[in-house]
């Protein structure tokens, strides 16, 4: 007989706790790893076993039927909290006491997860590309020479040039190149939508979606602070944005704003 969900859940938690556990039996040992460190000199950030690490555990998630990016993601958290330790581990003062976690959580407080990528609106995009490439990240070419995907360790910047797209050049004609938007991964794009409407944050679109399986829904510009942010939601591949998305993100934009 299948589990039912009350049971499945308390799985659930029991495998969470373990992870707690698990974290904090790496943590001990990380604090181990900072003062040997520290007693021998050695560098804080090693990058060639950062590599060896991201590389060995996105294998291990493909043996286990886990995506490899999603894994690789986890475990540049962890990374970044092992540089922070080794390091904090050198401060004389105390660490601030944390609450256990806060139950009056707003509804995108609830949902939302992380900064998902940043569009930017730019005049050249050759000259754009070039300069993300000097930093180092790595880009992925669309369908569409005007759309590039720039991404560095997970954070991903979507550059947009206006060539041959209307509503782009409009908006580099009347705000010039910068950041267009803020993407923010929620867990579910509707929800989201709903939560904004009900507070009465101005909306600019609907859930949009898209054939790679991306739903966002679009905020309007906040003229106090110049930010115009989107939320979305993944419910297919883990993949770059494509042209089309983008494509279609400034056109509704540029449809509402003609209203």
């Amino acid at each position: 007989m299948a589990r039912q969900l009350p049971e499945l859940r308390v799985s659930i938690d029991q495998i969470d706790n373990a992870i707690v556990a698990l974290l904090a039996q790496r943590m001990e040992v990380c604090r181990e790893v900072a003062e040997i460190k520290e007693q021998t000199g050695a560098t804080v950030i090693q990058p060639q076993r950062v590599r060896d690490v991201l590389a060995s555990r996105r294998q291990w998630a493909i043996d286990a039927g886990v995506d490899a990016d999603f894994a690789e993601q986890l475990f540049r958290i962890l990374l970044s909290e092992t540089h922070r330790i080794e390091v904090a581990e050198q401060r004389t003062e105390p660490a601030p006491v944390k609450a256990a976690g806060d139950t009056q959580r707003s509804e995108l407080d609830t949902v939302a997860c992380r900064i998902d990528h940043v569009v930017v609106a730019v005049a050249d995009i050759d000259a754009a590309t070039k300069f993300f490439t000097g930093m180092g990240f790595v880009i992925s070419a669309t369908d569409d020479a005007n759309v590039v995907n720039a991404e560095a360790g997970g954070v991903n910047v979507v550059l947009v040039g206006g060539n041959h797209n209307p509503a782009v050049h409009k908006q580099l004609a009347e705000h010039g190149s910068g950041v267009q938007q803020i993407a923010i991964e929620v867990l579910n794009a509707g929800f989201t939508r709903d939560a904004l409407q009900a507070a009465g944050v101005p909306l600019l679109t609907d859930v949009v979606v898209d054939a790679e399986g991306h739903e966002q829904v679009f905020a309007a510009v906040d003229p106090a602070s110049g930010v115009q942010l989107s939320f979305i939601s993944r419910t297919g591949h883990r993949v770059p944005m494509s042209s089309h998305n983008v494509a279609a993100v400034f056109q509704a934009i540029s449809n509402t704003e003609s209203k």
